[in-house]
């Protein structure tokens, strides 16, 4: 099972850290239809449903390594979430995508998921730098890394 901590997604409504760049969250649905979406560097939230829609503007939060949960496997320690895509609806799959920073290069942070997710019950594969295989449900899974002068900047997609 895929989660993002709950406390994580309540503190988007609760923190008071308004230095630097946040986490930016989009929740799609119906073919694309945005549901909710949360601007990682104004805190500007936007909801969209049927019967309401609005805007407001709370403080910026970064959801960080251990906020993200893949079968029990965290990102790597030390990593800052930079964005979540989340998408479904009735016509597919639904999936995840998380952008991320991580401190350390892209071939530790690739090691370092290749051991954990093997455990966790992943197939996974070397593609690049990154990784490819399914998830202990047969969902398809995909680790794109990529170096950013010392650290490793990753995208992890889950699902459809």
């Amino acid at each position: 099972m895929i989660r993002l901590s709950l406390c994580a997604l309540s503190a988007l409504s609760l923190a008071a850290c308004d230095r630097g760049p946040g986490t930016s969250v989009t929740i799609n649905a119906d073919g694309g239809n945005v549901l909710g979406a949360v601007d990682g560097a104004t805190g500007q939230v936007k909801i969209a449903v049927p019967g309401f829609s609005g805007q407001l503007k709370l403080p910026k939060v970064q959801l960080k390594a251990d906020n993200f949960d893949l079968n029990g496997v965290h990102l790597y320690p030390g990593s800052t979430i930079d964005a979540v895509d989340v998408a479904g609806g009735r016509n597919d799959d639904g999936g995840l995508r998380v952008r991320f920073t991580s401190p350390a290069s892209p071939d530790q942070v690739r090691g370092w998921f290749t051991e954990r997710l093997a455990k966790a019950g992943f197939t996974v594969h070397p593609d690049g730098q990154g990784l490819t295989g399914t998830t202990e449900e047969k969902q398809p899974f995909h680790l794109d890394l990529a170096g950013d002068g010392s650290n490793a900047k990753g995208t992890i997609t889950v699902g459809g």
